[in-house]
């Protein structure tokens, strides 16, 4: 997506305005993606680098005043002209990449260079993951950020959020750029100043927030001259917004926001008075709890209860009168009951710390204090916690990330695994996906995976190799996908005598210091999927020598994207390093998405690995569909949302 300079001029809070589409042009827009006309060639996003040279000539020369003076310089033309022409982003290029040496110590690679243009063209640059994504989106947000846009760097976590702030502030610092970081807490007033600044790093969850806040104050869609006139009249209401507009926006993970997260639409919502409604949550919980195996199906998720199972619940429902006799309103307690109680898991789903039950993101294993499920849910599962029962949720204002992200005038991104869902990001938010090359030739070795039917030859399978690699002095990094199997994982190692760090959502403070340690010799880390995005792993002394990280995945996950995000960990920059995966048929994803062939090898030993292979790729392949289908589903239900409520007068 292009920024047009004319969305800009006059704009109060620029933003674009969404393409409706149809079936047809959906079909339109597929045809040009499989065709090629979405794909970009190499060659063409090489010529930023010869590009860059040239502007770099006599740089190093210039003392640091000069270098801001010329970066100021450099802006106004930025500013007057397209900020895509690659002699005038060679310029900035070259700018940056010499604030950063002069800074940071470091030079930006020519593949960096690469990737820093394929966003500022508004694709999303897929680069290996050690390749030093946070140090290139500084050629491309200094360069938006010199030609006056709004820039916003968006990440996964608060943690990187003001990490990466930190770290790069002072390129930004040395070409006359501000850098402001929003994180949870934070007061309003905290938010605007670092919204104000020309540059903000943040996470994806409060900025999308903060839009919705700005909604609510905005009433709707923002008017111009409604704005004006708020102003003349002294309301108010544009000093109370905390953004500038959506105007220009770099994703880091890319897959990980705009796909894997894409599933739970945001809701921006109050606590209201739950009065009677906690005897209400108790008494549908023993109806659940009255049923039998027999009377209800679990799902992904969710629960149906079956046709002998309405059957019962109408007796029960009669037998204890009032609401209870309502059918609609008694199926769908109950139905949320036996949700709460079968198909969400302690340690899985969700912790349960200092009285309270905090939800798990599936999809980095990190805890979200802030978030809470919908109708009634959480409520549920705070009573069979037998935790204190909070409030019910009341919506104030919702939206996808789909939605979101398609409203910014520029949307870029960069990730290390984006060519599986290459389609779905090009006909969701028209981002085309240009493959970056490596720095240096990659030396991963993956080794030849192992299937077992039972979880515990898989665990017993994963201690001895782990023990093996330890013996040899090698780090070990394995990955699991829950609390629990990482718990189970660790105990296993505790009764072998062999020494490890846990890293899971009951450790989420100290992730920083036991990833820094992951490289060392001999080291044994086990994590969640939270190791998985925006860290480092740098390998200890002599750690090469013996062959680099190992990494071993005790369980696949619902897409190959997160598998490539794990093994990923070892061998960067042209380092050493391997992988292997020691899986079991009885883990979730068979069970779930391949229910047939679990049934049938799960009490067996070790499988052959054609057999194995076949299982979890059908498992993945049926978890894949069934994600695209439930986020095309959202994108669907959002826009028609939005039509209601735009109609209704209400807005978002």
């Amino acid at each position: 997506m292009a920024a047009a300079g004319s969305a800009l001029a006059g704009a109060a809070y620029p933003e674009r305005d969404e393409a409706r589409e149809g079936k047809l042009e959906r079909l339109v827009s597929a045809l040009r993606y499989f065709s090629g006309a979405a794909r970009t060639g190499r060659q063409s996003l090489e010529r930023i680098v010869t590009a860059t040279e040239r502007g770099a000539q006599d740089l190093e020369s210039l003392s640091d005043a000069d270098l801001r003076e010329r970066a100021g310089r450099l802006g106004l033309r930025l500013r007057r002209e397209q900020f895509t022409d690659v002699v005038l982003a060679g310029q900035a290029f070259a700018l940056v990449r010499e604030a950063a040496r002069r800074r940071l110590g470091m030079r930006h690679f020519d593949v960096q260079l690469i990737g820093g243009w394929a966003m500022l063209n508004g694709m999303l640059a897929e680069m290996e993951t050690g390749e030093g994504k946070t140090l290139t989106a500084t050629l491309t947000a200094a360069t938006a950020a010199l030609a006056g846009r709004a820039v916003h760097v968006i990440t996964v976590n608060d943690y990187l959020a003001g990490r990466d702030a930190e770290t790069m502030g002072p390129v930004y610092e040395a070409l006359g750029l501000s850098v402001g970081r929003v994180v949870h807490g934070q007061d309003p007033e905290t938010r605007r100043k670092a919204y104000r600044c020309d540059v903000t790093y943040c996470s994806n969850k409060e900025i999308a927030f903060d839009y919705l806040r700005d909604r609510r104050v905005l009433g709707g869609k923002p008017r111009v001259i409604a704005m004006k006139v708020d102003g003349l009249g002294g309301g108010g209401a544009s000093q109370r917004l905390l953004l500038r507009g959506l105007q220009f926006a770099i994703v880091d993970e890319a897959d990980s926001v705009l796909v894997d997260e894409a599933r739970t639409p945001l809701i921006l919502s109050t606590e209201s008075q739950h009065g009677m409604e906690e005897a209400l949550y108790g008494e549908a919980l023993e109806l659940a709890r009255e049923l039998d195996t027999d009377d209800y199906e679990l799902r992904d998720k969710g629960v149906q209860i079956t046709d002998r199972g309405l059957d019962r619940l109408e007796t029960l429902g009669e037998a204890r009168g009032g609401i209870w006799r309502g059918p609609r309103r008694r199926e769908q307690l109950v139905r949320q009951a036996l949700s709460a109680l079968h198909a969400f898991r302690r340690d899985k789903h969700y912790l349960v710390r200092d009285g309270k039950v905090l939800i798990i993101d599936e999809n980095t294993g990190r805890l979200m204090p802030d978030r809470s499920w919908e109708q009634g849910l959480h409520q549920l599962i705070e009573m069979k916690e037998g935790c204190e029962v909070t409030g019910r949720r009341e919506t104030l204002a919702r939206i996808s990330y789909q939605r979101f992200f398609r409203r910014y005038l520029h949307l870029a991104g960069m990730t290390g695994t984006a060519r599986e869902v290459a389609g779905e990001l090009w006909a969701v938010y028209r981002l085309r996906v240009a493959r970056v090359p490596t720095n240096k030739p990659g030396r991963r070795l993956r080794e030849a995976d192992r299937v077992f039917g039972r979880s515990d030859l898989k665990w017993q399978a994963a201690v001895a190799r782990i023990a093996e690699l330890h013996a040899a002095g090698r780090p070990v990094l394995v990955g699991t996908r829950s609390v629990a199997a990482s718990e189970t994982l660790a105990a296993h190692l505790e009764e072998a005598g062999l020494p490890f760090r846990l890293l899971n959502a009951r450790q989420d403070r100290d992730e920083a210091e036991i990833v820094a340690q992951a490289g060392e010799a001999g080291r044994i880390t086990v994590a969640t999927n939270m190791a998985g995005r925006g860290t480092d792993i740098r390998l200890g002394a002599g750690v090469a020598e013996r062959g680099g990280l190992h990494v071993i995945a005790t369980e696949l996950n619902d897409s190959k994207r997160i598998d490539r995000q794990l093994f990923g960990r070892c061998a960067r920059q042209g380092d050493p390093g391997s992988g292997e995966a020691i899986l079991a048929i009885e883990e979730d994803l068979v069970t779930s998405y391949f229910p047939f062939a679990g049934a049938r090898l799960s009490q067996r030993g070790r499988l052959p690995l054609w057999l194995g292979r076949v299982v979890f790729r059908v498992a993945q392949w049926r978890a894949e569909r069934a994600f695209s289908r439930m986020r095309r589903d959202l994108l669907d239900l959002d826009d028609y949302l939005g039509d209601v409520l735009a109609f209704a007068g209400r807005g978002e």
